[in-house]
């Protein structure tokens, strides 16, 4: 018999991937010049020179049997070392190699955080706007997703929301910054602002409440936009990390879990994130690209690109009528729609081969998204579908 919990989500498909792949038939149909598609997160810009190099100096120069050999569930220990020296140098921190485990990408990093620190029935809070996947990440650790109404007008932690939801049966909180789909990074004193209240309810509720950080766009900061180092404000942080984009290389699926060395029980916890991969299947991140992050570490492709593009589309649109709280990076932008059913917009918008997904899914009706990971000249293309779209 087929597994009733799978059967039941695929009545619950990813919207995004969806409307990606009707962008792609439109694109076999009318060329794709003709489409514009700014469904999905997919980094639009080649990973740097330092990459090809790393992988030919590792494919060279490393002994065949070594280098396909399985390595410990945690990680290649001078790669483990490599992140945490460069995490230390970057963000003044004082990780070891005892505090980094190597996943396949950030996903895998969050399957491993939420399974560490939560039981089955405990509640994981997140703040909407949120990316729509962590319903069933946290599903698939047998927790319950609490998600806090969006401070719509800042995209901000609402903070009165969130009280009212912040109960003793949360194990853990959840955030995403910077943040897709808004674009938004969280301000030094929303965090600071965070850090206490996780505080104040750990002490109230008499266990650690955890914060689980996932930050695969860390790297992605505009001018100007302040990025705080978030585990340097919260001592029981997890964060969650993946090179897809600061490297653009989201189809080798390498990324981390770092544990802060001063959160509690944090070496039990590497140590459990072993057992995880047993469960789970994970059983050690691709050796090759594990290698290439440890030569790689603290660099990034050229990610110009994407702050040209949020600065072109913000203008224009917002010229146009449309209501926008400024990204601070990321490759994402994430307008109110101009009526209240964002999905109709969207629909309207597919009809004219623009590709845009609605915030239904990310916690915030009322919005719709817009991943500008894409050419400029594009983004420029589009401009006037944009225009004719906001008219009723």
């Amino acid at each position: 018999m087929l597994n009733e919990h799978y059967l039941s989500m695929l009545s619950s498909k990813d919207i995004i991937f969806d409307i990606f792949a009707y962008a792609t038939k439109r694109r076999a149909e009318i060329g794709a010049e003709n489409v514009f598609d700014f469904s999905l997160g997919n980094p639009s810009v080649p990973s740097p020179s330092s990459v090809q190099e790393a992988v030919s100096t590792i494919l060279s120069q490393t002994d065949p049997v070594e280098l396909h050999s399985y390595s410990p569930a945690g990680g290649i220990p001078f790669v483990r070392k490599a992140v945490a020296e460069d995490l230390n140098r970057r963000y003044g921190s004082h990780y070891g190699p005892e505090n980094i485990f190597m996943t396949s990408g950030a996903a895998a990093a969050l399957a491993h955080a939420l399974r560490a620190v939560t039981q089955p029935g405990d509640t994981v809070l997140t703040f909407a706007p949120c990316f729509s996947e962590y319903q069933p990440y946290v599903n698939g650790a047998g927790c319950r997703l609490s998600v806090v109404p969006p401070d719509t007008d800042t995209l901000q932690i609402n903070f009165e929301e969130t009280e009212k939801l912040f109960t003793e049966n949360v194990a853990c909180v959840l955030i995403n910054s910077p943040n897709n789909p808004s674009g938004i990074v969280y301000s030094e004193e929303t965090i600071t602002r965070l850090a206490a209240l996780l505080r104040e309810k750990s002490e109230e509720y008499g266990h650690t409440v955890y914060l689980i950080t996932d930050e695969p766009y860390r790297d992605i900061i505009f001018e100007g936009t302040g990025s705080p180092f978030i585990s340097n404000y919260y001592d029981h942080t997890l964060m969650c990390y993946s090179y897809s984009k600061s490297l653009s290389l989201p189809g080798e699926r390498i990324g981390y879990v770092a544990v802060n060395p001063r959160a509690e029980s944090a070496e039990c916890i590497f140590s459990l994130f072993a057992q995880i991969s047993r469960e789970t299947g994970h059983n050690g991140a691709p050796a090759i690209w594990q290698r290439v992050a440890a030569l790689c570490a603290g660099q990034t492709a050229d990610l110009s690109v994407y702050e040209k593009n949020s600065s072109i589309l913000y203008d224009a649109l917002t010229s146009y009528g449309y209501s926008i709280v400024r990204p601070g990076g990321t490759f994402y932008m994430f307008p109110r729609s101009p009526g209240p059913d964002a999905g109709a917009f969207c629909r309207r918008a597919m009809e004219n081969d623009l590709m845009l997904v609605p915030g239904d899914g990310f916690g915030c009706p009322g919005h719709f998204r817009i991943a500008y990971c894409v050419p400029t000249e594009m983004v420029i293309r589009s401009l006037p579908v944009f225009q004719k779209m906001i008219r009723p």
